[in-house]
């Protein structure tokens, strides 16, 4: 076997890939800040460091490909349509079937529900999927008493399931396609690989639907009137209210004794002692954690308000009324690529820009833990839930901008006379390229064409579609693909797998591969695993001697086994703020359905790939 020796730049090339990985994992730092820098460090570093081995010659011009990839082209396209079946009610019917289904015969609906969404998941992104689901599945399971803790988690995983099985079900898959395509390896078809993502994952689908509800303990349902989820809030006390110059012990007494304050505060420094005798006073705060309907029942009952009336970042005017009719509570989700995430709500200037008041906080990650400051000033995370107050346009005006989940399931989705529309165009797209009339680049351009011709989006709908942190994953992925393979990084990498692995025979390699993506995709994002994934395991493959499609296809299973933790893909991040879930539940359903998945493909793969 040949001997490659890593020269300077492969070893900087690594360097830095494993650098941005690091950064990939930090939530603190926005993912499309990390990727920027890191395409800027790459392009920087190959222009003051020129590089050509003879074979090869890097431009720093070479990285900036990866706008105009066709893979990402498809991906932002398929976006695109897919927003118009979210934001037309297309998927409407199916939420109306699942309900009534539920009622019946609930084992069996379940069943149904997971397969439904794993089958909609195969050709449009599962997100809109999840957030059809979710308020549904809630309110069904009340009503039948089944727990929805069982029923959440595992819906969630089947959409993942259903991705997997064909080449447009998420960006991941159409990642590893474009790039083995780009490599002169064979063009995937739609369903080229369904046949085993179905059989293994058919089996993961009786692991969701059999025994994943029995592993996991019962949460409180936590979504809109019916929700019990806790929220910190804050009290102000107004001039002249019931809770003005009357004591703690007063106030209590007035609730009942259910209200519990955690601290009192007087100015910006002073802390008042939690005193019976303590007498509140106009502009004292009261620190609390309740459900949203207890929340409003205190502020009713004691005249104060659950927003500071004296904020002037924060006005209460025509543009945010206190006592506009119509007025509705909502729980908002703060979703990574949210112009909340990371951010607080002063500096994104939510109050203003959708008429809405903020009135208290759920932090996913600590729920137990103390708000100590005006909440406006908190800077959010990803599976933050706001709950806020407004008329039911504010609340519309929120949902249709396509920027937060809102989670109130008060209100049907719209089915609109352009739902068909949306779906034909869909359907359009999908039939072109499974029946090889059209690439799915092409047919997903012309879908977006279609639904921007037949007004199922509007442009900024149609901008609002894409995600910032997606596009740019996807080119520093790339790029750094682009660099480890043109280094020889890759073959140094896979020449290295191989000798390490040399006593073993190809299919246990292949298996170790899929566990490597399956490990890495649960701690850094799907597509830069996939991105770096898929040359080195071409690689792997020249240097075994063997068909290269099914390492391709390790890449990809592997970089979409994202089920153990609540922070490898985006839905399970949904998932884990609507359930009520812990990171601990994860772990019981997710690590059991990951090697489930595992063993089943290091099955399956060798068998139908005669390795």
């Amino acid at each position: 076997m040949q001997e490659i020796t890593p020269d300077s730049h492969g070893l900087a090339v690594l360097l830095l890939t494993a650098v941005a990985l690091f950064l990939f994992t930090r939530d603190r730092i926005p993912l499309e800040t990390s990727s920027l820098y890191v395409l800027l460090a790459l392009v920087a570093g190959f222009q003051l460091f020129p590089y050509s081995n003879g074979e090869t010659t890097l431009r720093p011009q070479d990285f900036f490909a990866g706008f105009g990839n066709e893979a990402l082209i498809t991906i932002c396209a398929l976006m695109i349509v897919g927003k118009a079946l979210e934001t037309t009610g297309a998927l409407q019917p199916l939420a109306t079937i699942v309900g009534r289904a539920w009622s019946a015969r609930p084992m069996l609906a379940l069943l149904v529900t997971l397969v439904a969404g794993a089958v909609l998941s195969a050709f449009m992104n599962n997100t809109p999927i999840v957030v059809l689901l979710m308020p549904i599945l809630v309110g069904v399971s009340l009503r039948v008493k089944f727990p929805v803790s069982g029923v959440m988690l595992p819906m969630g995983l089947a959409t993942i399931l259903g991705g997997m099985t064909t080449t447009i079900g998420t960006s991941t898959n159409l990642l590893v396609v474009g790039i083995a395509n780009d490599m002169g390896l064979k063009t995937f078809g739609v369903f080229d690989f369904m046949l085993p993502a179905a059989i293994v994952g058919g089996v993961g689908i009786l692991f969701l639907w059999l025994i994943a509800p029995r592993l996991l303990p019962d949460r409180i349902p936590p979504m809109a009137d019916t929700t019990p989820r806790v929220f910190s809030a804050q009290m102000h006390v107004k001039e002249g209210s019931f809770a003005d110059g009357k004591t703690l012990s007063d106030i209590l007494a007035k609730t009942s004794g259910e209200m519990r304050v955690d601290k009192i505060q007087r100015s910006e420094s002073l802390f008042l002692a939690k005193l019976p005798s303590v007498i509140l006073q106009p502009g004292d705060r009261l620190f609390l954690k309740d459900t949203p309907e207890n929340l409003k029942h205190y502020e009713s009952l004691l005249g104060t308000t659950l927003f500071n009336v004296s904020d002037n970042d924060n006005p209460i005017d025509e543009d945010t009324p206190l006592k506009a009719e119509g007025q509705q509570l909502a729980e908002v989700v703060v979703t990574r690529g949210s112009p909340l995430h990371l951010r607080s709500l002063a500096t994104a200037a939510f109050s203003s820009s959708y008429g809405l008041l903020p009135l208290a906080i759920h932090r996913a990650r600590a729920p137990s833990s103390q708000v100590t400051g005006d909440i406006n000033l908190i800077r959010l995370r990803a599976g933050d839930v706001l709950l806020v107050q407004g008329t039911r346009d504010g609340i519309n005006k929120l949902k249709e901008s396509g920027n937060m989940l809102v989670l109130d399931g008060t209100m049907d989705l719209p089915h609109t006379h352009l739902a068909n529309r949306a779906l034909g165009i869909m359907g359009i797209v999908v039939a072109a390229a499974a029946l090889g009339i059209l690439p799915i680049s092409v047919s997903a351009i012309i879908g977006v064409g279609l639904t921007l011709g037949f007004g199922c989006l509007n442009w900024r709908d149609a901008a609002n579609a894409l995600s910032t942190p997606v596009i740019m994953i996807i080119v520093v992925s790339l790029a750094l693909g682009k660099a480890l393979m043109g280094t020889g990084m890759a073959d140094y990498l896979a020449l290295g797998f191989v000798s390490a692995a040399s006593d073993l025979e190809p299919a246990v390699i292949l298996s170790l591969f899929i566990l490597i993506m399956t490990i890495m995709t649960n701690v850094v994002s799907n597509n830069a695993a996939a991105v770096i994934g898929t040359p080195i395991a071409v690689a792997v493959a020249n240097r075994l001697g063997v068909d290269p499609e099914p390492f391709i296809l390790a890449v990809l299973f592997g970089a979409n086994m994202s089920y153990a933790t609540p922070f490898g893909y985006q839905t399970n991040l949904l998932i884990l703020s609507a359930g009520g879930y812990k990171f601990s539940d994860f772990l019981r359903v997710g690590i059991p359905l990951t090697i489930l998945m595992w063993l089943g493909f290091s099955f399956v793969l060798p068998m139908l790939y005669g390795i």
